[in-house]
């Protein structure tokens, strides 16, 4: 006969417990973080990654990126991402391209995780916060209005993991552990400062949401914008006189002047004011005070930011605040807003009936599935590790990773991103080589860091015409710069020693 002590049956009891909730909680997440992950598609070395994923290599690797590596270091002084990326890849020895994959498939699990906590705050109902988390694991890629950003990127982004501690941090606050909420956002800081500073004035707001009396806060508020006008005064630098070069680079960025957004950008950014008002009403009518009270916090901060966005955008005089991209409060907002929808799609809509989730899951992430599809045509959408390019573009920069001088210096289109083809891949991530400086990708690091403006233009100029380059304007290239190698159309090789092509591209050296 075996007889358990209390402890045993307490610690038995824990284990239960435990159990319970990774099949009630965890296990669900993980399910749709690969749900999201299967509908995202994977595509290391997209966009932004030019910057980042080249960071962690040159970390790694400091022999790599012997020319213009200014164009993505500067940019990295303010994050820690490259960092800790490249000292979790030191200490795990786990290659890079599975280091970014499993720290996105990392970071999609805290969002969704976040975002279950956040729903159970405000619902009972289980059917109720599953049917949020499952609207943003759908609606990641989301585009959010006129930031030419989206919730979450489809490459290991440290706006990915500063999202989930930001989210990690707001349910802190609705759950009364104020400690917590600082070290979170001072996390967040070390991984996407921007994107932390927003997550602090949201933090903040619904701080003072949850105040009694409510008018209080209100009233607390209207000193707030007052002080935060007087805070937003610009120092120094912000009417230091900005350069032809400089202005040339912030020109290629539609979405940070506020003007040039169409009316439907404009649409997007104002509309989910308008619902954040109704949930906040609707929320008070039936008593789900809560709720209420993250609704007027939410409107409370975009309210407070697009005032602040347009006091920074507007006079002509603070161009150089154009760089911070105050607009981009909108990522917080729409996130919010595809749980919220989500939830009350459950609440109202789906509730316990299997064909109309069916129906749900299948719209949603079919949309949103179809719209990824359209985005990158000629790419997969798995990007893995294990996988060999078929993308011409994708086949000469692995060619180049595997068979040229660490140091080599490359010189391409410099609107190679844009081509036909191409998808916006990023030659210094995935070719892993230095190159001249692109019109489109550098000229937004060149926005965030003015002093590259001159080298930028020198070097952009220098490619002009690209198109029709002859040996002659490549070896002026050499001359000028060092330039050994070039990417150019097969049709452009003659004269030059070219050691690889495709039925697109070729690799040569020049002479």
């Amino acid at each position: 006969m075996v007889i358990f002590r209390p402890r045993d049956v307490h610690t038995q009891t824990e284990y239960r417990l435990r159990q319970n909730r990774f099949f009630a909680e965890v296990a669900p997440v993980l399910l749709l973080t690969v749900l999201a992950f299967a509908v995202m598609g994977y595509h290391p070395g997209y966009e932004d990654d030019g910057v980042y994923l080249t960071a962690v290599q040159s970390d790694l690797h400091p022999a790599l990126y012997s020319h213009d590596a200014v164009f993505f270091k500067l940019q990295m002084q303010a994050s820690a991402f490259d960092n800790a990326m490249a000292e979790f890849v030191r200490l795990t020895h786990v290659p890079v391209a599975w280091a970014e994959l499993l720290g996105q498939l990392l970071a999609i699990f805290l969002i969704l995780w976040a975002c279950h906590s956040l729903a159970k705050r405000f619902f009972e109902l289980p059917e109720v916060r599953w049917a949020g988390v499952a609207m943003v694991a759908a609606m990641l890629t989301l585009p959010v209005a006129g930031t030419a950003i989206y919730i979450a990127d489809q490459h290991l982004h440290p706006r990915n993991f500063a999202t989930a501690l930001v989210l990690l941090a707001v349910d802190r606050i609705l759950a009364g552990k104020l400690w917590h909420v600082l070290p979170l956002l001072a996390a967040a800081f070390a991984m996407h400062p921007m994107m932390a500073a927003f997550g602090f004035s949201f933090c903040f707001c619904l701080a003072l949401a949850l105040m009694d009396p409510v008018h209080v806060w209100l009233r607390d508020m209207r000193a707030i914008f007052a002080r935060g006008a007087a805070l937003a005064l610009p120092l120094g630098w912000v009417l230091d006189s900005s350069s032809p070069a400089w202005r040339k680079a912030a020109e290629t960025r539609t979405y940070y002047f506020l003007y040039k957004w169409t009316w439907y950008e404009w649409l997007g950014a104002v509309a989910p004011l308008f619902l954040f008002w109704l949930l906040w009403r609707g929320a008070e009518k039936r008593g789900a005070t809560l709720l209420a009270r993250f609704a007027l916090a939410v409107l409370a901060y975009a309210v407070f930011q697009q005032l602040v966005a347009f006091a920074m955008l507007t006079p002509p005089s603070f161009l150089r605040l154009v760089s911070l991209q105050p607009m981009r409060y909108l990522q917080l907002i729409y996130l919010f807003l595809a749980l919220m929808a989500g939830c009350l799609a459950g609440l109202f809509l789906l509730k316990r009936r299997i064909w109309r989730w069916a129906v749900f899951l299948a719209i949603m992430n079919g949309g949103m599935l179809a719209a990824q599809e359209v985005q990158f045509p000629d790419c997969p959408h798995f990007e893995m590790p294990w996988t060999r390019p078929e993308n011409p573009w994708l086949q000469a920069f692995a060619w180049i990773r595997q068979n040229t001088p660490r140091d080599a210096y490359f010189a391409l289109d410099p609107n190679y991103l844009a081509a036909p083809g191409e998808d916006y891949h990023s030659f210094r991530a995935l070719a892993e080589r230095s190159q001249l400086a692109d019109g489109i990708k550098d000229a937004a690091v060149v926005v965030l860091v003015p002093a590259l403006a001159d080298e930028w233009n020198r070097e952009v100029e220098a490619e002009a015409g690209w198109a029709q380059f002859k040996q002659g304007d490549f070896e002026r290239l050499k001359n000028e710069f060092g330039v050994d190698w070039v990417l150019v159309n097969s049709s452009q090789h003659l004269g030059l020693d070219c050691r690889w092509r495709n039925r697109m591209l070729s690799v040569c050296r020049i002479p």
